[in-house]
C-alpha cells in the first residue's frame, strides 16, 4: 500500500479548516506565538480578566472541577489549577494542543466542543475563554455545555462594545490581524438571548462583569456593557 506523503506537516495546507472555513488556530504561523502574546502587550488585559473570572466562578462554591473548551496552549487552564479549582482542557487544534502538553500537568483532550465525548455533567462546570467567538452553532455548543457541566458555565468574551472591534475589522481590511476574521462579537446581552435559547425549560441564573477599559479610566471592571472584555457565568440551579 503507497502512503500518501504530506510535507512532514502536523496539519496539510488542504485540512486547514474548521467548519468549513480557515481558522488561524490551524496555522503554525499564528499558534507558534500564542503564549508570547500573553507575555508581551497583552499581560494587563490578561490580568483584569482573570480577577473577573474568578470573582465570578468563586461565587458559586459548588465548582470544584471544571473543564475548559477552546483551551489552546492552556494558559487560562493552568491558573484555574492556581485558583484551586481541579481544572481539565479540549481543544480542536492540534497545534495548540501539541504545546498545551508540555505546559499543562492535567488531561486533556482533542475534540469538537459541538461534541463534546464526556457523560452527562462529568464536571462541575465548563469554561469557554475567548473562544465561543469561532462556534458556528453557538446554541448548540451551550447546550453540550450544560449536559457536560452539572453546575455552570463560564463564558469570557471579547465584547462588541468595544472601539478595538471596529481596529480589528479595519485591521483586516489591510490583511492583517488574522486572529478574528471568522469570530462573532457579542454583547452580554446578545449573549444571554442566546443562553436564552440554548437553555430553554431550564432554571439558573446569570451575572456579567466588563473589564478591558482604557488605562487612564478611573475605573477597570464595572457593571456596564462596555470595555473589551466581559466575563458570564450561568448558573445552573435545577440540579442536585
Amino acid at each position: 500500500m503507497e502512503l500518501e506523503k504530506t510535507g512532514g506537516e502536523l496539519i496539510p495546507q488542504t485540512q486547514q479548516n474548521w467548519q468549513n472555513r480557515p481558522e488561524w488556530f490551524f496555522n503554525r504561523k499564528h499558534t507558534d506565538t500564542y503564549e508570547l502574546w500573553y507575555e508581551g502587550r497583552y499581560k494587563r488585559a490578561e490580568i483584569w480578566q482573570k480577577k473577573v473570572m474568578e470573582q465570578l466562578v468563586a461565587r458559586d462554591s459548588r465548582i470544584k472541577t471544571l473543564l475548559e473548551f477552546g483551551c489552546g496552549t492552556t494558559r487560562f487552564t493552568r491558573w484555574w489549577k492556581e485558583i484551586g479549582i481541579e481544572a481539565f482542557g479540549g481543544d480542536i487544534s492540534p497545534l495548540m494542543l501539541s504545546q498545551a502538553i508540555h505546559l499543562f500537568e492535567g488531561d486533556l483532550v482533542m475534540a469538537d466542543s459541538h461534541h463534546m465525548p464526556f457523560r452527562d455533567q462529568s464536571f462541575d462546570a465548563l469554561a469557554f475563554i475567548t473562544t465561543f467567538e469561532y462556534y458556528k452553532d453557538p446554541v448548540r455548543v451551550i447546550r453540550e455545555a450544560a449536559r457536560v457541566g452539572k453546575y455552570g458555565i463560564a463564558m469570557g468574551m471579547m465584547n462588541r462594545n468595544s472601539p478595538k472591534v471596529l481596529r480589528r475589522r479595519v485591521q483586516q481590511l489591510f490583511g492583517k490581524n488574522p486572529f478574528y476574521v471568522t469570530a462573532t462579537f457579542y454583547t452580554p446581552q446578545q449573549l444571554i438571548k442566546i443562553i436564552q435559547e440554548a437553555l430553554k425549560g431550564r432554571t439558573y441564573s446569570i451575572e456579567w462583569s466588563c473589564t478591558g477599559l482604557p488605562r487612564w479610566f478611573p475605573v477597570q471592571q464595572w457593571g456596564l456593557p462596555y470595555g473589551d472584555f466581559f466575563g458570564l457565568y450561568v448558573q445552573l440551579h435545577d440540579v442536585t
